[in-house]
């Protein structure tokens, strides 16, 4: 089969950033499904993983998290897929990635696609809507059934990313009053069209920027870029008892005794842990995809597709690669066939 990968840690302007090569289609065993690739997507992780390390490996690294297509082998303990379903997953961090004409992926983290969507609408949302979820429902706790939502805030910090797309969907569908955060007159209309009720600019004060909005504290922040940046203004506009949780780690250390007084919470979200330690919980990554895939053909949640090329080659990927470098993406990017 054919394969997209890198030997060396290169800028994507560089022709050997990413090489097309041949191995052999895997084999199903296990829990595993062999499925043939029709869309990828490219997030910020592709972009990490490429661009970290200075060593030139022996074999090229196939990266790629987002996936959509067609079961073609299941291995003897599939129970929940079978041969010529089409499905969609983000994958895992310790296994090959998507960037190839066929994939081996664990059943438990695979979900029946949406039967209404195109392959490249599809494609883009496993990572972001696994993040998403786990974010707003199980690391922040809300119940997307309780009244009392109505009366709780979320600020969601960068929420025209790919992320932050979808958490501003499901917090606006769970029924709390959405905060985004967005800077330019396109982002300011690509959160409102994701259910943002309110939007504040990250480039300014966002204590003033909240405060000018009628709130002192927020209960709930998600906070999807610069940690370091905006700590400050996380601690002071957490409410006591408040939850936060953040994807983007900190590259120098942050003060957590900032949050003691007010006894709020502060957690990560990595959406690959479950399948990173086998966890006994794995299979849930399952069925919250079955749910997304449910949401998304009864119009609760829309694709936050908006840009898309064909075929999938590493020319394409590259392309995709450097939208996503240039840190000016709204939505998502797709590479299908």
């Amino acid at each position: 089969m054919k394969a997209i990968g890198f030997l060396e840690h290169l800028p994507i302007q560089d022709t050997n950033s990413l090489i097309e090569f041949s191995e052999p289609i895997p084999q199903a065993h296990g829990h595993d499904l062999l499925v043939k690739i029709s869309a990828i997507s490219v997030n910020p992780v592709d972009v990490i993983v490429r661009k970290s390390g200075h060593k030139k490996l022996i074999q090229p690294k196939v990266i790629g998290w987002d996936a959509v297509g067609t079961v073609t082998e299941i291995g003897e303990d599939v129970t929940l897929f079978q041969k010529g379903e089409k499905v969609f997953y983000a994958g895992s961090f310790i296994r090959p990635g998507s960037n190839s004409e066929y994939q081996l992926v664990d059943e438990r983290i695979v979900g029946h696609a949406p039967k209404n969507l195109t392959d490249a609408e599809i494609a883009v949302m496993p990572l972001t809507s696994l993040t998403a979820w786990e974010v707003i429902f199980e690391q922040l706790e809300i119940d997307p059934t309780d009244k009392n939502n109505q009366q709780k805030t979320i600020l969601i910090i960068n929420g025209s990313g790919g992320v932050g797309s979808i958490a501003t969907q499901l917090a606006h569908w769970a029924g709390l009053k959405v905060i985004a955060t967005a800077s330019r007159t396109e982002t300011i209309s690509w959160v409102q069209q994701n259910g943002a009720d309110l939007i504040a600019n990250h480039r300014k004060n966002l204590i003033s920027e909240v405060h000018s909005l009628g709130f002192k504290y927020v209960d709930y922040i998600l906070g999807l870029n610069d940690l370091d940046g905006h700590w400050q203004e996380i601690s002071q506009l957490i409410k006591p008892h408040g939850k936060i949780v953040s994807i983007t780690e900190n590259h120098r250390p942050i003060d957590l005794k900032k949050l003691t007084k007010k006894r709020a919470t502060f957690a990560w979200e990595w959406m690959y842990s479950k399948s990173y330690y086998q966890t006994p919980d794995m299979i849930t990554q399952h069925e919250i995809l079955e749910q997304i895939a449910t949401m998304l053909d009864e119009n609760i949640i829309h694709s936050t597709l908006t840009k898309e090329l064909s075929p999938i080659n590493a020319d394409n990927l590259k392309k995709a690669h450097q939208l996503v470098e240039s840190n000016h993406m709204i939505g998502k990017v797709v590479v299908s066939n």
